[in-house]
């Protein structure tokens, strides 16, 4: 496979730039390539890769055998709804030390949030005053075209990928203007609010860009088979949807370990406690089902409930996401799973899992962009399934079903890599 060369500037911009994931992910990157910190947590800086036999006993790390690019190449951007620089917004968030972040504040402070795309009634916890202008959805997209081109100009970017970290929107279904480009470019044009959200904006206007996107959250966007057609046409990769990080990460873990052993469920109750942004804006029920559609298909499309009707095919799945502001940004995920063991009798299992939503999400966002960066220089285009591993809703071909074991994920992802440098796929026969 011919891979181009990650030469010149990678431009990163970020649909959300001041929130609490970007400018945690932001402030660990820079303090990672000033060697203050450790990249714990990316696969693309810490993990290894097997490459040939087992016997050859050959285990480079990933960064050390794949074209990615370097982190020292990076240059960050993006836009918000509020103005305050990423050392501002980094303070604000308080997740990270204030001595954590003052180690990098001369660089933060340069990195100023473009006004953005913004509409209350898709966020209506949140109150934006940074916020674009226009006669409607298309000419908004036209000023995210312009500061996509201003960006990678003024900063002599030889590439660029998009990244959406922002909140979720509300639920939208898929609509007719979705369901092609033509239509969805018409919608657009005559200022149809309520089928074409902000960060459908971005993504379009990403795509035209010849910009790699990258979709963080759960609402629809690039998913439609309308951006899907423009990405295929643009030669543009895409990835999505909602990251993947601590609840639904250790569904997709002990999911398939209950299906591996054949052990019946009858229950799973989940519940969350979150304080940050994230939490406000999804104490809104339009947000709020947006999300809970996310993580919902987790089980049900690992457990086959149709296949094995006997163990799940009646299975009482409950998701609940409770705003509570003393938490911040510490999020706190409840579960209690009720099994059914050997001749029918009860069992329980109860996971509490105090963790930390940016600190996760974090390190999965600097793999993805130097992943998607790698897929555009791969020549891939459309969606990126082999990025499932990062993806609480991983898109998926329409002839396809999505893949959410955890396992499953992470040797497709290796085993892509594979393919990119010349190696053999592993199937661990061997």
């Amino acid at each position: 496979m011919e891979v181009k060369e990650a030469s010149g500037k990678l431009g990163i911009l970020v649909v959300g730039v001041g929130g609490a994931v970007s400018s945690t992910f932001i402030t660990g990157t820079l303090a990672v390539r000033k060697g203050l910190s450790t990249p714990i947590g990316s696969l693309t800086q810490l993990a290894t890769i097997r490459l040939g036999k087992r016997n050859e006993n050959r285990f480079p790390k990933i960064k050390d055998v794949v074209p990615l690019a370097d982190l020292n190449d990076l240059v960050f951007g993006g836009w918000d709804i509020f103005s305050e620089n990423i050392y501002e917004a980094a303070v604000h968030a308080e997740v990270l030390k204030k001595e954590d972040i003052e180690c990098v504040k001369d660089e933060l402070v340069a990195i100023k949030p473009m006004q953005a795309v913004f509409d209350q009634d898709f966020v209506k916890r949140l109150h934006g005053t940074h916020v674009k202008t226009g006669k409607n959805r298309w000419e908004l997209m036209e000023q995210v075209r312009e500061d996509i081109r201003n960006f990678k100009q003024t900063h002599a970017c030889d590439r660029v990928v998009v990244m959406w970290a922002a909140s979720t929107e509300v639920y939208i279904p898929l609509s007719d203007e979705h369901k092609s480009l033509a239509a969805f470019e018409k919608a657009m044009k005559e200022d149809n609010k309520a089928v074409i959200s902000p960060s459908m904006c971005y993504a379009y206007a990403a795509i035209a860009e010849g910009c790699s996107y990258i979709m963080g959250a759960p609402n629809l966007c690039v998913d439609t088979p309308a951006l899907c057609e423009f990405a295929l046409k643009m030669n543009v990769p895409i990835a999505g949807k909602d990251y993947k990080t601590g609840q639904t990460m250790l569904k997709t873990v002990l999911a398939p370990m209950l299906k591996t052993r054949m052990l019946g469920l009858e229950g799973w109750f989940s519940t969350n406690i979150l304080g940050n942004r994230d939490g406000e804006v999804l104490d809104d029920p339009g947000s709020f089902k947006t999300k809970e559609v996310s993580k919902l298909s987790v089980i049900d499309t690992i457990l086959q409930p149709d296949v094995y009707p006997e163990l799940y095919g009646n299975v009482y799945h409950k998701v609940r996401i409770n705003y509570y502001p003393p938490r911040k940004d510490n999020k706190e995920g409840w579960d209690n799973i009720d099994l059914i063991g050997w001749m029918g009798y009860p069992m329980q299992l109860k996971v509490d899992f105090l963790c930390r939503d940016s600190i996760l999400a974090a390190p999965l966002c600097l793999d993805l962009v130097l992943l998607a960066d790698l897929s555009q220089r791969c020549g891939f285009s459309g969606i990126q399934d082999w990025l499932s591993f990062y993806f609480k809703s991983p898109m998926h071909a329409e002839d396809r079903v999505p893949e959410h074991d955890l396992f499953i994920q992470h040797t497709i992802l290796k085993n892509t890599l594979r393919k990119i440098i010349g190696e053999e796929t592993i199937d661990y026969l061997d």
